[in-house]
């Protein structure tokens, strides 16, 4: 039997817009509306960025009780329950992102999907750093999704290239891909901050915005890699990121689809809250150049490497080097 064969077409959706720190309320509604719009161009499935529903960059300000109180149970913290409501009203599947606790009072950089029926999968951010006070994730993470097999990887966690050739290996066909990322200095020739000024003027003059955002420091530091990911495991590839300011940084959005060749099948491109649909399409899983090679893996050449004991360091260049407003 060919998976590939029993496997349907699916449309699927990324969005990309402007949180408001700490207001849940505000993003949640956001979330209703892009969802209900991906659902009217006939998506099944919309993904939203890492912590859409909380906001991401404030927290590094935050005290463990402050981190506590913007913090969830999940399934059944009052978000998850208004995602599936969302969900439910608009007969659409739903991936976001936002900060968990559990009863023990660990706190996790958590990524859901829910539909109508409530959570379905949740990924605990392997690699989080934006708080002290964050646990790391110990898992991969693959579920079924309308006949497909899925996976969550969030920011950082694709970064570690092993981490999506795991989660590939695992079964993926598609990898989520939720960030906050883009616009921040690092020891990388040409990144550094945007100045939110650009983001004010941006009707006046939305040449000098879109160049910032498209350079060394955004979009073109994103095509070093990103597609990569895609076409070396032979998944597609959905990533999803904020546009506008995300604390007291400015993101770039674009939020796109990659094919298993590595080719963008769709991109925000709007300085607005958007989203972006495509169809995915079974065949090419198995007619991409990934398939092939990692069909091709002599696992005996590296498995003693790749099994060495390693201390994990995780040093964030911009988090650690004098971001404004640390701590």
């Amino acid at each position: 039997m060919n998976i590939y064969k029993e496997m349907e077409k699916l449309k699927i959706s990324t969005a990309q817009f402007e949180n408001k720190s700490g207001d849940k309320e505000y993003n949640l509604s956001v979330i209703d509306k892009l969802a209900k719009q991906a659902a009217a161009e006939g998506s099944k499935v919309i993904a939203f960025h890492e912590c859409s529903i909380t906001g991401y960059t404030f927290a590094r300000h935050l005290t463990k009780d402050k981190m506590l109180e913007v913090s969830e149970l999940i399934p059944e913290g009052p978000s998850i329950l208004k995602l599936s409501e969302i969900a439910k009203k608009h007969d659409i599947t739903i991936l976001a992102g936002l900060f968990e606790k559990d009863k023990d009072d660990k706190i996790f950089k958590a990524y859901v999907c829910v539909d109508k029926n409530g959570l379905i999968a949740r990924h605990r951010k392997l690699h989080p750093f934006i708080n002290s006070h964050l646990n790391p994730g110990n898992s991969y993470t693959v579920f079924e999704l309308h006949g497909w097999k899925c996976g969550i990887l969030i920011c950082y966690d694709n970064n570690v290239i092993e981490n999506v050739r795991a989660t590939a290996l695992l079964g993926a066909d598609m990898i989520f891909m939720p960030h906050v990322t883009m616009c921040t200095p690092s020891t990388r020739p040409g990144a550094g901050f945007v100045d939110p000024a650009l983001w004010q003027n941006r009707e006046n003059d939305p040449t000098s915005l879109r160049l910032e955002f498209d350079g060394m420091k955004g979009r073109e530091w994103l095509m070093k890699w990103l597609p990569s990911r895609a076409y070396d495991n032979g998944i597609y590839a959905v990533f999803s990121n904020p546009i506008g300011m995300d604390d007291d940084q400015l993101k770039n959005g674009c939020s796109m689809i990659i094919d298993p060749f590595g080719d963008i099948l769709a991109e925000c491109r709007s300085f607005d809250d958007s989203l972006v649909s495509t169809t995915l399409i079974p065949e090419n899983l198995k007619l991409a150049g990934g398939y092939r090679y990692t069909k091709a893996r002599r696992p005996d050449l590296y498995r003693d490497i790749l099994g060495k004991e390693h201390q994990a360091e995780l040093n964030v260049v911009w988090l650690n080097s004098g971001s404004k407003k640390e701590n």
